[in-house]
């Protein structure tokens, strides 16, 4: 997978879906500057980055012309895990996700990808806890899942 560094106006399109539902948790805001941290992004750009997660924004601040394929499916699988780190993801954080999937040049199919991975790295024994999640791992996975080719349904049982 590319290993291309995310500019900050990644993360502050990640605070817009978090705030779709009208309020952003502490663990969302901790999750979005910890992917920041993680991404090596200077620290005046990680302090603009807190501060997205103060009061809600317009979710038209990002810009995909530096994002591979990888890139983009990887911030749309990290969105996914933030709108649903409070438990649940409301009508309004669902909206966010499908404006941020078009801003992103993301099909459906690839979308869904995403959301059952964000699950499935979920559901590892460090589970889904902010400071525990792995990205890494997502990361990884949402790389090798793409270069991999569609499985076909088996009809036979042997």
């Amino acid at each position: 997978m590319t290993e291309s560094r995310f500019r900050k106006d990644v993360f502050i399109a990640l605070s817009a879906v978090a705030w779709a539902d009208g309020k952003l948790d502490p663990d969302e805001s901790d999750a979005i500057v910890r992917a920041a941290v993680e991404e090596g992004l200077s620290i005046e750009e990680i302090t603009a980055i807190e501060e997205s997660t103060k009061a809600p924004i317009d979710l038209g601040v990002i810009d995909r012309s530096g994002l591979s394929k990888d890139d983009r499916l990887f911030v749309y699988a990290v969105a996914c895990w933030i709108a649903r780190m409070d438990g649940h993801v409301t009508d309004s954080e669902t909206d966010a996700l499908a404006k941020l999937g078009e801003r992103l040049g993301l099909p459906e199919r690839p979308r869904v990808h995403a959301e059952a991975l964000v699950r499935e790295v979920a559901d590892l024994p460090a589970g889904d806890r902010p400071a525990m999640y792995d990205l890494a791992e997502l990361r990884r996975l949402l790389g090798e899942r793409l270069r991999q080719p569609p499985s076909r349904p088996r009809t036979d049982e042997g």
